[in-house]
């Protein structure tokens, strides 16, 4: 639900600062509780980019796959393939304090794209303990296991103590 709004530019410098500047942004325009998000693929051998830049390299090279090739290109030489897919949720009520949740999931990056299902980075990461990429796997599967479902089941079970 966007009401047409246009989305603040994202200043911080971690997931959890632009998931609370969305949040605190969006909750001005409406007298619900509102939830947003920040996520992205933190790839170790990168310096751990695109880190909260993953949407923005996507759109700088013009698609999802094409900034999955170029991040393919530049782990050619990389023996190190650990990545860590990160979402932050904040919660804002009314009158109330920002609450912020963080999920992430151990992975590796693929050697090459596999699988057509999921969206964003999904065709090269591998969750840890897994041998399919989220490209590859049952959306209910992956949605069950994700990095946003772990941040959700944070935020779910904070909310209930409130």
């Amino acid at each position: 639900l966007s009401l047409g709004i246009k989305s603040p530019r994202e200043t911080g410098k971690s997931f959890n600062s632009n998931s609370r500047l969305k949040v605190k942004f969006f909750s001005k325009y409406v007298n619900y509780p509102v939830i947003s998000d920040d996520s992205g693929l933190c790839i170790k051998a990168l310096n751990n980019r695109p880190g909260i830049y993953s949407a923005r390299l996507a759109k700088k090279h013009g698609s999802f796959l094409k900034a999955m090739k170029f991040i393919l290109r530049s782990m050619e030489k990389k023996k190190n393939r650990r990545a860590t897919f990160i979402s932050s949720l904040s919660y804002k009520k009314e009158g109330k304090k920002i609450i912020s949740m963080q999920g992430k999931i151990n992975g590796n990056i693929a050697k090459k794209i596999i699988g057509k299902k999921g969206f964003g980075y999904d065709p090269i990461f591998i969750p840890l303990n897994m041998k399919i990429t989220f490209g590859q796997m049952a959306k209910s599967k992956k949605i069950k296991m994700d990095h946003r479902y772990l941040a959700f089941k944070k935020l779910k079970k904070k909310i209930k103590t409130l």
